[in-house]
């Protein structure tokens, strides 16, 4: 783990994988090598690295969110009148999320919202308890539903997200 909020590759792509096997559109076949992407990044990198990777992409999601829109459009939502409220909201409908962890995850979003970067944000305060790294992967879970909401397409960030990071692995490190 660095300090300064760098996150290995391999480590992001894990963290889309554990949004790509919460999501009910993903093919069960695909599922199933997502989970393996994810224990092999486990593996290869340890779940902290992997959970740094899921709190780096509710930083990338939340700031894409607020973000001024090309062209003017109004499908920007207000940090803390719309979007932090609604992910909170939305928490409880995953029965394993933990309620203890809620001030983290808002922590989190906070950082986003406010332009800092998660991963150093939360590094501040040591390793990401398991409880907790589950909560983010439920956050990134809403924050992708919220994306695909706003433009009206099911699956959108999906096949964003996945084209990105091919792109990244084709790059290298």
């Amino acid at each position: 783990m660095s300090s300064d909020g760098a996150v290995v590759n391999e480590a992001v792509r894990a963290a889309w994988d554990s949004y790509r096997v919460l999501e009910k559109r993903t093919p069960h076949q695909e599922r199933r090598q997502a989970q393996q992407r994810v224990q092999a990044a486990v593996d290869s990198v340890g779940r902290e690295e992997v959970s740094r990777g899921t709190v780096f992409l509710v930083g990338v999601l939340t700031g894409y969110l607020i973000a001024e829109q090309p062209g003017g459009r109004k499908d920007r939502l207000d940090p803390l009148g719309d979007l932090i409220p609604a992910v909170i909201r939305r928490l409880p409908a995953f029965e394993e999320a933990d309620p203890e962890q809620v001030p983290m995850v808002t922590g989190v979003l906070m950082a986003a919202a406010m332009g800092m970067d998660t991963v150093a944000w939360r590094d501040r305060f040591g390793q990401i308890p398991a409880q907790e790294a589950l909560a983010h992967s439920f956050v990134l879970w809403v924050l992708a539903d919220l994306f695909d909401s706003l433009i009206e397409k099911p699956g959108a960030i999906d096949q964003m997200m996945r084209e990105t990071l091919d792109a990244m692995a084709t790059e290298g490190p």
